[in-house]
C-alpha cells in the first residue's frame, strides 16, 4: 500500500458510477494532510464545503466556502469524511439531484472506493 504523499505531491483519482441512471463522476484529490472530493454529472464547480476535526469536539467543524449556504449536501458530506479520514476535506457536490437517498448512494459508492483504494485518500 503507498503510504501519504511525499512533500507537496498530490494524488488524482478518478472514478464514475452509475446511480439511479444518472452517471456521476467522481475526482479525489489527495494531499499531505488534506482531501479534495469534486462530486457530479457535468464539469461545474458550484459550491465548495470544507471540513476538519478538532481536539475540542468529536463532531468535525464545517463551513460553506462558495455557492448557496441552504444546501448543506457538500457540507454534511465533508463532515463525515472528515471524520473518516481524520483530514481536511474539502467536498464540492454538483449534482442536480439532491434527495437524501441518492446522495446516500452517492456517499456509499465513495465509500466503497475507500475501501477499495485506501492508498487514493
Amino acid at each position: 500500500m503507498e503510504g501519504p504523499p511525499a512533500g507537496g505531491d498530490v494524488s488524482l483519482h478518478n472514478f464514475s458510477a452509475r446511480l439511479w441512471e444518472q452517471l456521476v463522476h467522481f475526482h479525489v484529490m489527495r494531499l499531505t494532510d488534506s482531501l479534495f472530493l469534486w462530486v457530479g454529472a457535468t464539469p461545474h464547480l458550484r459550491n465548495l464545503a470544507v471540513a476538519m476535526c478538532n481536539r475540542y469536539d468529536s463532531i468535525p467543524v464545517s463551513t460553506s466556502l462558495l455557492g448557496d449556504t441552504s444546501d448543506t449536501t457538500s457540507t454534511g458530506l465533508a463532515r463525515r469524511l472528515a471524520r473518516k479520514t481524520n483530514k481536511q476535506v474539502f467536498v464540492s457536490y454538483n449534482l442536480q439531484n439532491t434527495d437524501s437517498n441518492f446522495a446516500l448512494l452517492v456517499e456509499n459508492r465513495i465509500k466503497e472506493e475507500m475501501e477499495a483504494f485506501p492508498e487514493k485518500f
